[in-house]
């Protein structure tokens, strides 16, 4: 007798072989054949449910560019398998075409030269065009926003993510959980989340004096569609107090609370739940954990960690999909539920191509409306870039580079770290540099540029802790993000080696001596979660820094020795 999971497997195979899972004929195509919008949204309805996924939007109302990592390592169980396969290799584990639109989409290949070709990727007005398009098809669709969506620009920071908010909620989801969110504040979160018109989820937020389940963020809600009942639990960013400045939000406490996850996921059954989704910003791998413990998971929509794969993964009988970030993507998944079993999927990650999708009229409308106060400052050219400037890889990026640059002549500093963030889109070479772009890559709400004192023993402890939190072999102790980005110093990881044994040889640039663990070194950086942290924004560090050079030309870096990958 077949086992369910065999049978979903089957229905992966079969979903694969009409373009129903995957890219569908768009992947196929050459860079000199044209896209259509009719191509990018054809789908053969399934089943009686169907899903909407985005996440990890970071405030980008407009299209951008952005390209995906070339180093992206995985380690323990993980080593080799996806999200963790890049450039050629993702091409040829997924049948890509050299130089085709999901070559440009989906790896950093002849990025600049695809760029110029394809244009740019998302806007929220296209991503509108494309989830009106689904529900015109499927009337009941659900739309679940995997959360980074009220932080990452100029317009959300100056109006504590209130554009944002217009505008996903004319996209009208039905659910959303959390993380960067937590960084505008307790007040502002309160006052936001308050005033929702869709649920705001998150079954691990809780309520740190007394530990029990925050009352503002419901852990579940329920959703009649397709005559099945649906279950979507939330589950918010885990380690949102370590990877961010907890005095911000002292009320709330998070962790991956899988324990509690399992009690929720049999409550709703118990209630009568058909399918149960999880609308989760752990990240890919924890994500991939987490579903071999917790049983009774259908689906688990996966965000924070920004990979877009365009065919779900398997754990047990869990399907987890993963729908990109910066509005690149939605995923589309229709399931055919009966008597309580997901009894087959069919899956599409629809690439929003800015150039190929018509905006949404009333939507373009709404974010323009949003950015109009701002436009002088947005529009503003600081400088330009001759090199492509981006931000992804578990070690370094072109952006990082130059933001070290600007904390090392700006802050008069020997060393200049920079926090491995996901977030921030690309500008390719020829393009000017805009306050606008400037903002995409360093908008936070704790954005100080300090300059102090470490000494050589200190910043290997900072270097040796930022590579557990990435290369720790299990992904429960995985805390987000890539590794900081120095400057001024070189050093060697071996990401094989136990915590606190990774790092080694590390050697001030400017005079190519090793670092001295008992001598003190001037170091800059920004976006400590420590409070009281004085400095400017870093922002205004970045822009000076432009202003001076006129065209800036950042130089490719080996300043990292990778080894035991």
């Amino acid at each position: 007798m077949i086992s369910r999971r065999d049978f979903l497997q089957a229905s992966m195979a079969a979903s694969a072989l009409i373009g129903g899972s995957g890219f569908g004929n768009w992947s196929r195509l050459s860079a000199q054949q044209a896209l259509t919008q009719d191509q990018l949204l054809d789908f053969d309805s399934f089943g009686n449910v169907t899903l909407i996924h985005v996440t990890d939007i970071h405030a980008q109302l407009k299209p951008i560019y952005f390209r995906e990592p070339e180093v992206n390592i995985g380690v323990g169980p993980n080593r080799g398998e996806v999200p963790h396969v890049t450039g050629a290799a993702f091409r040829a584990l997924y049948g890509i075409v050299d130089g085709s639109p999901s070559n440009y989409a989906l790896t950093y290949d002849d990025f600049t030269a695809l760029a110029k070709g394809y244009g740019r990727m998302g806007g929220l007005d296209r991503v509108a065009t494309v989830t009106n398009s689904i529900r015109a098809d499927r009337p009941e669709a659900l739309l679940l926003d995997g959360g980074d969506t009220w932080h990452g620009s100029y317009t959300c920071h100056h109006t504590a993510g209130q554009d944002m908010v217009n505008v996903m909620n004319a996209l009208r989801p039905d659910a959303m959980t959390f993380h960067w969110e937590f960084t505008l504040g307790s007040d502002r979160i309160q006052e936001l989340v308050s005033g929702l018109p869709f649920a705001a989820l998150g079954q691990n937020i809780f309520d740190a004096e007394w530990d029990e389940p925050a009352e503002l963020f419901k852990p579940y809600e329920f959703f009649e569609r397709g005559g099945i009942k649906i279950a979507v639990i939330g589950q918010a960013f885990p380690y949102t107090p370590i990877a961010n400045p907890g005095w911000m939000f002292p009320e709330y406490s998070f962790g991956i609370r899988d324990e509690h996850m399992q009690e929720i996921v049999d409550e709703v059954r118990a209630q009568g739940a058909g399918l149960v989704v999880c609308l989760s910003h752990n990240g890919f791998d924890v994500d991939k954990k987490m579903a071999g413990i917790v049983k009774g998971i259908d689906v688990i929509l996966t965000g924070h960690t920004h990979d877009a794969l365009p065919e779900p993964v398997l754990v047990g009988d869990t399907i987890l999909i993963a729908s990109g970030s910066n509005g690149k993507f939605v995923s589309r998944v229709d399931l055919n539920v009966r008597d309580g079993q997901m009894m087959g999927f069919r899956h599409k990650l629809i690439p929003i191509f800015s150039d190929v999708v018509t905006p949404d009229p009333e939507m373009a409308r709404l974010i323009d409306e949003q950015r109009a106060p701002f436009e002088p400052e947005l529009r503003e050219v600081i400088g330009q870039t001759d090199s492509l400037l981006y931000r992804r890889g578990n070690f370094n990026g072109s952006w990082d580079d130059l933001i070290c640059d600007a904390l090392l002549s700006e802050r008069d500093a020997q060393i200049a770290l920079s926090p491995g963030v996901r977030w921030g889109p690309s500008l390719i070479p020829g393009q000017d540099i805009t306050r606008e772009d400037i903002w995409n890559v360093t908008s936070m709400s704790y954005p100080e540029a300090y300059r102090s004192e470490m000494t050589g023993e200190f910043l290997k402890v900072v270097l040796e802790d930022v590579a557990d939190n990435i290369f720790n072999p299990d992904p429960y102790y995985q805390q987000g993000g890539d590794m900081v980005r120095t400057g001024g110093l070189s050093y060697a990881i071996d990401i094989s080696k136990p915590q606190g044994e990774r790092i080694s040889d590390l050697t001030l640039l400017s005079t190519g001596e090793a670092i001295d663990p008992e001598k003190s070194y001037v170091v800059a950086g920004w976006a400590s979660v420590n409070e009281g942290t004085e400095g400017p924004p870093i922002w205004n560090v970045v822009e000076n820094h432009i202003a001076g050079q006129g065209t800036v030309h950042v130089a490719d870096r080996d300043n990292v020795k990778v080894t035991g990958g």
